[in-house]
């Protein structure tokens, strides 16, 4: 076996979840694992992303139900806060692992 072959085996970057690995949805579920919740704001500080940016990856890992969203007005400001739910929990451990597998076939 080549040392070509050998390097793509052991880093198949399509191993990764591709839905974690974009790097705003990766800070996100790193945030989610960690927190019982987080509201928009505070996800927004965290990534540094817009709210239209931080929007559209949010809506993605929700339609992956890797996260749900509760929308409630608190005195008359609307506020919106997300978890992370089991199937997210699995798919970011899953995703550290392999990450973590890969990253261990390192010189």
């Amino acid at each position: 076996m080549s040392q070509e072959s050998e390097v793509n085996d052991a880093f198949d970057y399509r191993a990764l979840d591709p839905l974690i690995h974009a790097p705003i949805r990766l800070a996100i579920m790193s945030v989610l694992a960690t927190v019982e919740f987080a509201e928009f704001n505070a996800l927004k500080d965290k990534t540094q992303a817009t709210d239209g940016n931080l929007s559209v990856h949010l809506r993605k890992l929700e339609e992956a139900a890797y996260l749900t969203v509760e929308k409630k007005i608190v005195g008359r400001k609307p506020q919106t806060s997300y978890r992370i739910t089991e199937a997210g929990h699995q798919a970011f451990r899953g995703y550290l692992q392999e990450m973590a597998r890969m990253l261990a076939q390192a010189p």
